[in-house]
């Protein structure tokens, strides 16, 4: 934009001109390459199985066929409590690591920085597991047969098997309009349909058959984080969870059994219809969950009973025009050509309201190429429409991990299966937070970002008190790693990963970027500018006079990179890295130009 000239606001396009692949037209059908990632066995490996999600709950789907899994998450289960992030021994020990750097001793002021570090963050957990065990004729199904997908166009994961002459067809989906899980287990075959459904979890918890023939799953997090040796018994109460697992069957021959008083058992169905809801007491990042007045049995029960008795063609139609409303906004096409596959479809699985029961064996396709395939033979044929869903995976990804009122998108999106997972599955502002929404706005998910301006918010809050105790200074700050309750105090540990006070700064290049794209100014002026004017602030109090007279950061690191300092010791502890003054100068150059909007 030249000077003078005035901002144009170029509107989104009516929803009549979404792109939308499943009605497009018979030519486009012939040249454009199914969106689907295609498995032609059950997961082996947690990484192998299909995500989907709602932004708040998540799932893994395995795809077993004599026993499946489906593991859960909530994206608000997480370990801790309320913390304090404020150091007052930092401030006394950052002189000296000033004064080390000044005189050219990087290794010994890096040596000294561990005195700036903090606590480590909280840990992400898992909410639990769906089990499902069929009976014994499952083992011997057809592999041939067998066909898993995840289809990025419905957000639906698709598994059909045949076992005989009897065809199995599953559907997963989360809804976010019905804030649930939803799973639909056919047969071609009347009555043929039996198995056992339970809950299970790897955190402290209990589970029990209610009169409505439902699962209800009550839990607890632990409420610090485990620590070696630690008696877990010597822990604040930590935030309280529920599970509910409804069940709808089908009319005609069936039988409904109770196991255990906490499993279900099914015989001779035709179909079932799994809904999967849950809650916790989490109530935001500055209450403690003994203060908590939330109730996450009593929010299940209700979350249930508002569709409890939802048709599946429903609960389906309402998730699909949620999610395609997002989804269909970006269309990529980087051929004009298929390659690697000779089928388009999902055999006898299109009409996701059917049941399944027209199938039948020889519908079956053995010729469909799986995404792993793909992958391999990508050396040889660089496939353009491997790229394509390789970008639409992404899209679809941060649709299922973040939404309007969810928590924002943390290590691994939503999905965890452990309950001390890599790196914490935390939110890292080193990188990794980032670049979970950088495809938001190129990708036209413009709302997927509103988690990530919350979490800023609150982390300018806790930031302050960081900022003032730790350095002295004005504005606010938050470092390298994070947690739900929104830890801005540098990690524990070695300096080279534990200090670095510009995550918060590189976050705040969204609130700005986010504003060039939309031309919101109410977004610009009650949200974006007051975060970027601490964060500023901060900032400037954090530069001091250096070499030349020139303004410079001290201590600076390059984050989770060390360097050879000139007495040939590694090192990571020095001034000015470029990575902090490339962020003071786009952070300092988007508030001018914030101000100088009208």
């Amino acid at each position: 934009m030249e000077d003078g000239e005035d901002w144009v606001l170029v509107p989104y396009p009516p929803e009549k001109d979404y792109w939308s692949p499943s009605f497009s037209n018979d030519e486009d059908k012939e040249t454009t390459q199914p969106l689907k990632l295609r498995f032609s066995e059950p997961a082996k490996h947690w990484t192998d199985a299909a995500p989907i999600g709602n932004g708040r709950l998540g799932a893994m789907v395995w795809g077993g066929v004599a026993t499946e899994t489906l593991q859960l998450n909530e994206d608000t289960l997480w370990t801790g409590v309320p913390g304090n992030y404020a150091n007052p021994d930092a401030a006394k020990a950052l002189p000296q690591v000033r004064d080390l750097v000044d005189k050219g001793k990087y290794p010994e002021a890096t040596e000294a920085a561990f005195k700036l570090s903090g606590n480590p963050s909280d840990i992400y957990q898992p909410l639990g597991e769906i089990k499902l065990e069929f009976d014994d004729s499952h083992v011997a199904y057809d592999v041939k047969t067998y066909q898993r997908e995840l289809d990025l166009d419905t957000a639906t994961v698709k598994v059909k098997y045949c076992v005989g002459d009897v065809v199995f067809t599953r559907e997963h989906f989360t809804s976010n309009p019905d804030r649930a899980i939803v799973t639909k287990i056919s047969s071609s075959k009347s009555g043929s349909l039996s198995f056992t459904v339970s809950l299970d979890s790897k955190l402290h918890h209990h589970s029990y058959v209610n009169a409505e023939n439902q699962i209800i799953m009550e839990g607890s997090c632990p409420g610090k984080r485990p620590q070696p040796k630690t008696d877990l018994n010597d822990n604040p109460k930590g935030i309280q969870f529920t599970a509910i697992l409804g069940i709808q069957i089908s009319d005609g021959v069936r039988v409904l059994q109770v196991l255990d008083d906490k499993k279900l058992k099914v015989e001779g169905s035709d179909w079932v219809v799994l809904l999967l809801v849950a809650s916790s007491s989490f109530d935001g990042p500055f209450i403690k969950p003994v203060d908590s007045k939330k109730d996450p049995t009593r929010e299940s029960l209700d979350a249930m009973n508002l569709i409890r008795k939802t048709l599946y063609s429903d609960l389906y139609a309402h998730h699909l025009d949620d999610y395609q409303k997002l989804f269909h906004r970006v269309s990529l096409q980087l051929s004009k050509t298929s390659m690697g596959i000779k089928g388009d479809r999902f055999h006898g699985m299109d009409n996701p309201n059917s049941s399944g029961i027209e199938s039948s064996t020889n519908e079956i396709s053995s010729d469909l190429v799986s995404t792993a395939e793909r992958v391999k033979s990508f050396k040889t044929d660089e496939d353009p429409s491997l790229v394509e869903l390789l970008f639409q995976y992404g899209r679809y990804l941060l649709i299922c991990c973040s939404r309007p009122g969810t928590q924002p998108s943390n290590l691994q999106g939503i999905w965890n299966k452990d309950v001390e997972p890599a790196w914490d599955c935390a939110p890292h502002l080193n990188i990794n937070l980032q670049m979970n929404y950088w495809p938001s706005l190129s990708g036209n998910l413009r709302e997927c970002q509103e988690p990530l301006f919350d979490y800023i918010s609150v982390l300018s809050t806790n930031g302050s008190k960081t900022a003032r105790v730790n350095y002295e200074c004005s504005g606010w700050v938050a470092h390298q790693v994070s947690d739900i309750w929104a830890k801005t105090s540098p990690d524990r540990g070695d300096p080279v990963w534990a200090f670095w006070p510009m995550g918060g700064a590189w976050l705040c290049t969204h609130l700005w970027e986010h504003f060039t794209y939309t031309m919101d100014k109410g977004f610009l002026e009650n949200k974006a500018y007051p975060m970027l004017e601490g964060c500023a602030s901060f900032m400037l109090d954090w530069l001091i006079e250096g070499r030349g007279g020139y303004l410079e950061t001290n201590p600076s690191t390059s984050p989770e990179h060390r360097f050879i300092a000139p007495d040939a010791k590694p090192a990571s502890v020095t001034y000015s890295s470029t990575m902090d003054m490339a962020i003071i100068r786009e952070i300092f150059s988007a508030l001018v130009s914030a101000a100088g909007v009208h």
